[in-house]
């Protein structure tokens, strides 16, 4: 057994060797977020600080570009990250991204906040399409915000102490933070670097780590230092039902999946059995529904689009020479951009040049297409039935005495009908018929063949 020894010590040193370098060796999870803050991305991030806690991740790599998102899912990733037992890193990537408004949250609330050059943070005040920012009350109100105007100082005085809870809680410049949120304040990276609102400036993902390495945080009031130099990067994906809910969760969506159902329903409704149009329109009117039960809405906004649809619709059976057509645009179109307007909740609204407006310029060909197929269908000469025979030219077969208590007989369209005239028709004649009357054709002599006379007697 001796002989073995030093091999089995040989052996020994080799699996403690290999042990330990695998046990050294650390992971950092990527997320990614490229979208609007809303519960499917929070529950994304969340869930991936969690599966870092338990697994023991070096850290969380949080790489951002957003436009803003919903109040309540900024705050839920705030709290996580402010009471997580691992270091979060926020990295504004890539150039041209932003931090708007809620990223500028949550860069703040990172235990090290970086950015790429190109890259912008800030503008973090509470949006509002009629008024929301300004200060200044309306003309002729001069002394009196009104209603809506004291709501949103509220929002903007908790939103600014909250910012500045944040920026205190990690160390960076409390009065940027509320100048951010209070007048929109927008910087570089450079500028933000300046200024202390973020930590550094990389040019990617390697040399960010680089820098990074060796940095001590404070992660839950205890230091630790950073060891990320040879970490491996693990993205962390989000759920299929999380891609579905993140994908409704855009209020530029979810107007259109309403235009969509709207139009889809509404063809249905006009041409039952086309069957393809109705279930698209079903379809849609369900995400749409999904849609509100994520995103905070107005119903006075939901009102004005629906009122739109109502009116454009109406348009198609009422002569109202465009004024209910005109009407609905505008209704659709005001409704569209109230209808997620929330400053108290969202920063997220519809975009009006890119959606509403290519959307209402869509009804408005869709209306008038039918306006115009209806208006050549009542103009088209019946072609079904037996009121379609009106104009018919025929052949009197025998006499027509309009003194006579009897009929005479007309040969047309390969029948022969009972017939009565204002006038004396001798057999042979040809006759036009002016009208049905039942099984009854008047009729009055032809004037001659022409365009306007069509020829059946055969």
């Amino acid at each position: 057994m001796r002989r073995f020894g030093p091999l089995m010590a040989g052996v020994l040193s080799i699996f403690l060797i290999s042990w330990g370098a695998v046990a050294s060796a650390s992971e950092i999870l990527l997320v990614t977020i490229d979208g609007s803050i809303n519960p499917a991305s929070a529950d994304h991030l969340i869930g991936a600080i969690e599966r870092a806690e338990e697994t023991g991740a070096e850290a969380v790599l949080i790489e951002l570009d957003t436009p803003g998102g919903l109040v309540s899912a900024t705050q839920d990733i705030i709290k996580a990250m402010l009471n997580a037992s691992v270091p979060t890193i926020v990295y504004v990537a890539p150039r041209g991204a932003s931090a708007t408004s809620a990223g500028t949250f949550i860069t703040l609330a990172s235990n090290v906040a970086a950015m790429m050059p190109g890259t912008s943070i800030g503008a973090a005040h509470p949006v509002s399409l009629f008024g929301g920012g300004s200060d200044r009350p309306p003309a002729g109100r001069e002394g009196d915000e009104g209603a809506r105007g004291v709501v949103e100082k509220k929002i903007e005085n908790y939103l600014a102490a909250y910012v500045q809870s944040i920026a205190k809680q990690r160390d960076r410049n409390v009065e940027w933070a509320e100048e951010a949120v209070r007048n929109s304040v927008a910087v570089t990276a450079d500028k933000a670097l300046e200024l202390g609102v973020i930590d550094l400036v990389a040019r990617n993902r390697a040399e960010l780590l680089s820098k990074i390495d060796g940095m001590t945080v404070k992660v839950r009031d205890e230091e630790r230092t950073l060891s990320v130099a040879d970490a491996s990067l693990v993205p962390v994906e989000m759920t299929i039902v999380q891609a579905v809910f993140d994908f409704l969760s855009d209020p530029n969506v979810a107007t259109i999946l309403f235009a969509i159902g709207a139009i889809g329903l509404y063809m249905e409704f006009q041409s039952p059995g086309l069957i393809i149009p109705g279930t698209v329109g079903i379809v849609a009117m369900i995400l749409f529904g999904f849609a509100l039960q994520i995103l905070p809405f107005s119903w006075i906004g939901v009102l004005l689009v629906l009122l739109g649809v109502g009116l454009l619709i109406a348009e198609l059976f009422i002569t109202s020479f465009g004024l209910l057509f005109a009407a609905g645009i505008t209704s659709f179109l005001i409704g569209g951009t109230m209808i997620f307007d929330r400053p108290e909740v969202s920063d997220l609204t519809v975009s009006f040049w890119e959606v509403l407006v290519p959307i209402a310029g869509a009804m408005s060909v869709i209306g008038l297409f039918i306006i115009y197929s209806l208006g050549r269908t009542f103009r088209t000469r019946q072609t079904a039935g037996v009121d379609e025979m009106v104009g018919m030219v025929g052949r009197a077969e025998t006499a027509i005495d309009p003194d006579s208590d009897s009929s005479g007989k007309v040969f047309v369209r390969g029948e022969y009908w009972n017939s009565r005239a204002d006038e004396p028709i001798a057999a042979g004649e040809p006759v036009e018929i002016v009208g049905v009357e039942g099984l009854m054709l008047r009729v009055r002599r032809a004037q001659g063949p022409g365009p306007e006379n069509r020829t059946t007697a055969g």
